[in-house]
């Protein structure tokens, strides 16, 4: 499997020919000029994951791309007139050209009471990459890699170390950290990383579109 990070939430990860896109957010733009992309896949329908227009510029550069996701923000999708859309919710699962895509968990972690409460369905792929989104919700199943969350206003970095730990990924790698400066993701990555280290797990900061085997 290969990844590479295109920004916060975004990234395109590459199985057996199948080239698959994570959270078209709006803090990201690189995704709307991409094509040979097999799907789209969308945790939910916060705009740091999920943007109307840059799904739009997707679909016209790969017009025969599949977009997998809950049925909230198919609801969306749908006002914009995008349908063709495969729904993938908490333990469902649906395969494309060999390649498993198992839904889990069904809210997005807790903000402040019900603020930015929505849903959110993690997506557990070719059973080896968990990608969680914005939830701490752990699958029961082997994970390999984890695309650990690590900043935003609904985490503290404690929780989501004891969250990796539970998942107990052979690695993980940060996502949705676009909010921090250099001094901030300096900071936020050096204490998943030690920790993590310390009960076996690799940790890997991965460089803005570099590609990385896994």
């Amino acid at each position: 499997m290969k990844i590479t990070k295109l920004g916060h939430c975004c990234l395109l990860i590459e199985e057996n020919g199948t080239r698959i896109l994570t959270d078209p957010g709006a803090y990201t733009d690189a995704q709307n000029y991409l094509k040979n992309i097999d799907v789209v896949l969308i945790t939910h329908e916060h705009i740091d994951h999920f943007h109307a227009e840059s799904v739009k510029n997707i679909l016209e550069n790969n017009p025969r791309v599949q977009i997998i996701t809950n049925s909230a923000v198919n609801i969306l999708l749908e006002k914009e007139g995008i349908t063709g859309v495969e729904i993938v919710e908490d333990t469902q699962i649906f395969e494309y050209k060999g390649i498993k895509f198992s839904g889990f968990g069904k809210e997005h972690e807790e903000i402040y009471k019900e603020r930015g409460k929505v849903m959110n369905t993690g997506y557990f792929i070719a059973d080896k990459l968990y990608y969680p989104g914005d939830s701490f919700f752990v699958p029961q199943v082997k994970v390999d890699v984890l695309a650990l969350p690590v900043g935003g206003g609904w985490l503290r970095i404690k929780d989501a170390i004891n969250f990796a730990l539970t998942v107990n990924p052979k690695l993980a790698f940060p996502v949705h950290d676009i909010m921090y400066n250099d001094i901030g993701i300096a900071i936020t990555k050096r204490h998943p990383q030690d920790v993590l280290k310390e009960n076996g797990i690799d940790f890997v900061a991965l460089e803005i579109g570099k590609e990385y085997e896994f």
